[in-house]
């Protein structure tokens, strides 16, 4: 029964690594997911967000309004650890829970956290793996303009916001290089595969 955490920068190709390990059979729960499951309308989080924040963070259905919260945290270490306190924590609780019933379900099922701030978020390390998708920052920045529509600025910046390559490379089990082709992606995921079920 295997917890592995799949992490990495924006555009490094995580969701091309979780796909392919899904189609194998694995159990992925996508903690970006999980964090618009929580701070969903009506929700305990969204409300602590609003008090924290402002109403002004709200659209007028009373969902979160992402850009608008957004702007009020990118850049702002402070605002950004606020949020993070509020948010962090139910989705820590909510992605136990479904590791849990996906145990429950199969126990020997491989269970794959998708999980873009691991490194920001650790508070513990459950995982009997950390796997990282890789590929040179330069090359993100081109996917995030090509791929994303962002302009330059805009991609350096939310590579930027994130830790350094470094900092996630430093506590890999497992790196996927994802700078080649889909292809050279997948055939490496494939080893990975073998490699969990051996």
């Amino acid at each position: 029964m295997p917890l592995i955490a799949l992490t990495g920068g924006i555009a490094s190709g995580k969701s091309t690594i979780a796909a392919r390990l899904r189609e194998h059979g694995a159990v992925v729960v996508d903690a970006d997911a999980l964090v618009r499951e929580v701070q969903a309308p009506g929700s305990a989080v969204l409300a602590r967000i609003a008090d924290e924040f402002g109403a002004d963070v709200l659209d007028a259905s009373g969902a979160l309004d992402r850009p608008a919260l957004g702007a009020r945290v990118f850049g702002d270490r402070s605002a950004l650890a606020r949020l993070n306190a509020i948010v962090h924590p139910a989705v820590r609780a909510e992605s136990a829970a479904r590791f849990a019933a996906a145990f429950a379900e199969d126990p020997a099922a491989v269970v794959v956290y998708d999980v873009p701030l691991l490194v920001e978020a650790r508070v513990d390390d459950p995982w009997e793996r950390i796997v990282v998708a890789h590929a040179p920052a330069a090359l993100r920045e081109q996917r995030l303009v090509e791929l994303r529509g962002l302009s330059p600025d805009d991609a350096r910046a939310r590579i930027a916001s994130q830790v350094s390559d470094e900092a996630r490379l430093a506590i890999a089990d497992d790196v996927i290089d994802t700078s080649g082709t889909v292809g050279e992606t997948i055939a490496q995921v494939d080893a990975l595969w073998s490699r969990l079920r051996g």
